[in-house]
């Protein structure tokens, strides 16, 4: 399993002795309102792990839990998947973070080290774009979106809801990453 690295975070594939930090993390209104629009359960967040876990040993990526090196604290978590968990999808990368680090840079910074990853891990037949979804009321993270080189879709459904839409492909990353 990959862990990732960053100038503030290292990003671990989520596993048991993450259940406190994502409880603390999911359990909050403000974090859940454009996932599930319900704080998580701690039996949901079980559940959750051990989901996690499983994709990771079956597909070699899932979710990553973002510490934060300066303290060693839980305090974001991202993935690479597939699009509403379906396999003929694309991959999708998504995040999310603990309301005290909102608006500091690290969504971006550990998305572009998720995107990084994903697009030279495999093969351009299997992932020739990452695309990221989130509701349309989601500004901060469709700022991020923009910030990591996407250009919006338009509006779908996906997980049930209609979500703004956004992609890149890894033709523009590549070019995008060569790019002083």
């Amino acid at each position: 399993m990959t862990i990732l690295s960053t100038e503030r975070l290292r990003l671990e594939p989520i596993d048991d002795h993450h259940f406190d930090g994502l409880q603390a993390m999911n359990r909050l209104p403000e974090v859940m309102r454009f996932i599930t629009g319900a704080p998580e359960t701690p039996e949901q967040t079980r559940r959750m792990i051990a989901l996690l876990k499983e994709r990771w040993a079956h597909h070699g990526f899932s979710w990553w839990a973002f510490i934060e090196r300066e303290t060693d604290r839980l305090v974001g978590a991202g993935c690479i998947q597939h699009l509403g968990r379906d396999p003929a999808s694309p991959h999708e990368i998504g995040w999310r973070l603990v309301p005290d680090k909102w608006g500091q840079g690290l969504a971006l910074e550990a998305a572009q080290a998720m995107a990084g990853w994903a697009f030279e891990a495999f093969e351009a037949l299997e992932a020739p774009l990452l695309v990221a979804v989130c509701l349309p009321e989601n500004a901060n993270s469709a700022r991020v979106m923009q910030k990591l080189g996407m250009r919006y879709r338009g509006e779908e459904t996906w997980y049930e809801r209609p979500h703004a839409t956004w992609e890149i492909t890894r033709q523009a990353w590549q070019e995008r990453s060569a790019t002083p």
